[in-house]
C-alpha cells in the first residue's frame, strides 16, 4: 500500500468513517473508497455488501479479479439503564466484538458488581453521553423506563445518526413516548427510528432472552441490507 493511501486510510480510521481499498490482483493498482462515496462508485454494489459484513474479500468485475480490503469502525453499543436486561445484554454484546457503555444516574444500580468489567457512567444523559461521540456506528438503547432518563437519551440518539435505536416498552408506551418527544423538537421521522417494542418477535420473556432478541434485531440491522439495497440487487441480478 503506498503511503499515501495508508495516510488517508488511518485518517478516516481515526475519523470513525469506514473505508475501503480496492486492489487489482493482477497489477497491484490501488484506489481508496471513502464512505461517502460508495453510492456513486461503480462497484457500490459490491462495496456496500462488503461493508456490511464488515469483512474483506475478492470479487470478480469487468473481467478483472479485485481485493476489497474493508475497514470498519469497531460497533458500539451505548446501554441506558443498568437494568436486569442490562446485565445479560452487555456480556453478550462484548462477545460479538462491541464496544459497550452502560449510563444510568441511579448508583444504586450503576455499580461494578452488577456490571464487571463494562465501563459505567453514573450520570444523567446530558453529562454523560456527549463525551462518548456517539455516531452512525453506534446501537443505542434506553431500557430504563423512565422518561427522565430515556427521552433525552434517544434525543441525543437522534442527533448523531445511530444505526440502530431501541427502546423498551410496549406499544401503549411508546405511544405516549413518542408525544413526549415530539413535544421537544423530534420528528415523525426520528419516531420512526426507534425499535418499539425493542427486540426481534421471538417470546422473549427473561432478561437474558430479551438481551438475545435486542442483539439479534441490532444485528440485522447492522448486516441486512436496506430496502433500496435489495431493490437495486434484484434489478443487477436480472
Amino acid at each position: 500500500m503506498k503511503l499515501e493511501t495508508l495516510t488517508q486510510v488511518n485518517a478516516e480510521r481515526a475519523a470513525r468513517r469506514p473505508v475501503i481499498v480496492v486492489t487489482d490482483v493482477a497489477n497491484g493498482d490501488q484506489r481508496l473508497v471513502k464512505a461517502k462515496d460508495i453510492a456513486t462508485d461503480p462497484l457500490s454494489a459490491e462495496l456496500s455488501k462488503q461493508l456490511r459484513m464488515g469483512k474483506s474479500g475478492t470479487i470478480e468485475s469487468g473481467g478483472k479479479k479485485l481485493f476489497l480490503n474493508v475497514y470498519a469502525p469497531t460497533a458500539r453499543l451505548v446501554i441506558v439503564g443498568a437494568v436486569h436486561i442490562s446485565q445479560a445484554l452487555a456480556p453478550l454484546a462484548r462477545s460479538l466484538d462491541y464496544d459497550v457503555t452502560v449510563v444510568d444516574p441511579r448508583t444504586a444500580f450503576a455499580s461494578p458488581e452488577r456490571f464487571p468489567d463494562v465501563p459505567l457512567i453514573a450520570e444523567w444523559p446530558d453529562v454523560a453521553l456527549p463525551p462518548l461521540n456517539v455516531d452512525h456506528y453506534t446501537a443505542f438503547v434506553a431500557v430504563t423506563h423512565d422518561p427522565k432518563i430515556d427521552d433525552p437519551a434517544l434525543l441525543h440518539a437522534f442527533e448523531r445518526d445511530c444505526f440502530y435505536i431501541g427502546a423498551l416498552g410496549s406499544r401503549k408506551t411508546h405511544a405516549k413516548r413518542a408525544e413526549r418527544l415530539k413535544a421537544q423538537g423530534a420528528s415523525d421521522a426520528d419516531i420512526a427510528r426507534i425499535h418499539a417494542p425493542i427486540g426481534l418477535s421471538i417470546g422473549a420473556v427473561s432478561p437474558s432472552e430479551i438481551a438475545v432478541a435486542i442483539m439479534a434485531e441490532i444485528t440485522a440491522e447492522l448486516r441486512l441490507p436496506k430496502e433500496g439495497e435489495k431493490q437495486t440487487a434484484k434489478v443487477q441480478a436480472a
